[in-house]
């Protein structure tokens, strides 16, 4: 069972260090963003692939050692979360202080990289509305005002000031 929750820190520590890796990239992401560098966003978003990518590996290792924990220890394993396994622990208070440490490191790093995730799509959705004012005000500016002059029978003629019509080859 010792190798089994040494394998489990283990485990942990290098998801926790991948979050941090991810938590990086996520804070280079807001400058990028906010700097409208499309290259420097797509580099950045393949490299969080490629994290994604080892943290998904080290997860499901995790999901494989708190199972052959749970066979070990006779428990159902949907309800041995790490908070109970750090309880069970107490007697061995070498493992249950290191498993305790990495739970609290992994815990704050996913909670940093969660509150970044959540300002970065704030800030994409304000890039989002800004580049549709501006496709807006250039479909404004290439129209131009109706006039209100009437023709025969007192209907408006819908002319445009400064129009541009096609192109006339009898002149």
């Amino acid at each position: 069972m010792a190798s089994l929750i040494e394998e489990l820190i283990d485990t942990l520590n290098k998801e926790n260090s991948e979050y941090e890796k991810l938590l990086e990239l996520s804070k280079r992401k807001a400058a990028v963003i906010v700097a409208r560098d499309i290259p420097a966003l797509e580099k950045i978003t393949d490299d969080e692939q490629t994290v994604v990518s080892d943290i998904s590996a080290l997860d499901a290792k995790r999901a494989q050692v708190t199972a052959d924990i749970a066979d070990v220890i006779n428990k159902d394993v949907e309800t041995l979360k790490l908070s109970v396994l750090i309880d069970l622990l107490g007697k061995q208070p070498k493992e249950q202080k290191a498993l305790s440490d990495v739970h609290d490191r992994l815990k704050v790093t996913v909670d940093s990289v969660r509150a970044i995730n959540e300002s970065n799509a704030q800030l994409i959705a304000q890039s989002l509305e800004m580049v549709e004012f501006d496709i807006n005000m250039m479909r404004a500016m290439r129209q131009a005002p109706e006039t209100n002059n009437y023709g025969r029978g007192a209907v408006s003629a819908h002319e445009t000031l400064g129009a541009v019509r096609g192109f006339d080859a009898k002149q």
